[in-house]
């Protein structure tokens, strides 16, 4: 199937209330303008290099979320114009977020990154350290930041009951915190367990492959 086609389909599995996150990463600027003509604004690449390369390629009115794992020292890159940090998973990057965002007097969007998947190479806060950081911000310690909202990524199996298990466990967090201070966003699910993640409460799935097909390239 052809982009536009893979596009179309996915939109019609959302339901209205579930956001889009087109994950573009290795995917060329030609391809991610095909799914902007097609009406789509949020997109999300995995890298801070190749995000700072074609975010000036293409339409200003994107909203770039940065999915990838995040060192410190790139932040200051993307600091002007991104929307949304989908994977902060440390005290020092929230303060880093905070200072290179104070310095263009804005207020960028931060997802905390929770570990819910058993396996050990992915990112992400455990659940009592993501609890930590939400009070903080709470009490104002990251003025230059507001979190709206928690992401995580499920262990990568074909035993669905493991997976529900996993989107769970972050529903219930995204519910407890939502107690405290209102959250928009639980950002869970991507191309191949996406329809589970909606069915556990996410409200935003990242979606790459299942759209713009395999990747591109390799970087």
């Amino acid at each position: 199937m052809s982009i536009k086609e893979n596009y179309n389909e996915i939109k019609s599995r959302l339901p209205e209330n579930v956001e889009l996150v087109a994950v573009s990463k290795t995917h060329p600027v030609s391809a991610i303008q095909e799914v902007y003509d097609l009406g789509q604004k949020v997109f999300g690449e995995n890298k801070v290099q190749e995000l700072s390369e074609k975010q000036p390629l293409l339409p200003k009115d994107i909203k770039w979320h940065l999915i990838g794992h995040l060192q410190t020292n790139k932040v200051k890159y993307i600091a002007e114009f991104i929307d949304t940090i989908q994977s902060a998973d440390s005290e020092k990057l929230l303060n880093e977020i905070n200072k290179e965002a104070g310095k263009y007097n804005r207020k960028i969007k931060v997802l905390l990154q929770v570990k819910i998947a058993e396996e050990e190479s992915k990112f992400g806060l455990d659940i009592s350290e993501a609890k930590i950081l939400f009070e903080k911000f709470t009490n104002g310690e990251f003025p230059n930041i507001n979190i709206t909202g928690l992401m995580g990524m499920a262990t990568f199996t074909d035993d669905e009951q493991q997976i529900r298990k996993e989107f769970s466990v972050l529903k219930n967090l995204f519910d407890d915190l939502n107690h405290t201070h209102k959250l928009e966003t639980l950002s869970m699910g991507m191309s191949d367990d996406f329809p589970i993640a909606i069915e556990c409460g996410a409200n935003s799935v990242r979606v790459g492959s299942a759209i713009f097909g395999k990747r591109a390239y390799s970087k």
